[in-house]
């Protein structure tokens, strides 16, 4: 099992910028790839940014150039930095680790953009 534990949420004003944390524990070897995912008010969950055990990465095209992920392997942890946020990019964002065909979801964290 692997627990993730999402924080950095908040609200802020279209522009702004927000760095979320995803940590790691219990059965956190072999990992193959972590990402982030959001979900809006009546909306699916959505792919934002994922990373492989290899700094492989990807990007949703709504977020390329103004998000940033990365994987500190040494403390467990996924970082997304988001920069130039629009409301657009309110919702619930979520950390998955992906080991093999088995994904594992953290409880989200709420980012709210509005003036």
């Amino acid at each position: 099992q692997v627990q993730l534990v999402e924080s950095g949420g908040g609200l802020v004003q279209p522009g702004a910028s927000l760095r979320l944390s995803c940590a790691a524990s219990g059965s956190s070897f072999s990992i193959y790839s972590m990402g982030w995912y959001r979900q809006a008010p009546g909306k699916q969950r959505e792919l934002v940014a994922t990373i492989t055990s290899s700094s492989a990465t990807n990007y949703a095209t709504s977020v390329k150039g103004r998000f940033t992920i990365s994987w500190d392997n040494a403390e467990n942890t996924v970082y997304l930095q988001m920069d130039s946020l629009k409301p657009e990019d309110t919702a619930v964002y979520y950390c998955k680790a992906s080991r093999g065909s088995v994904g594992y979801w953290g409880q989200g964290t709420q980012v709210t953009v509005s003036s």
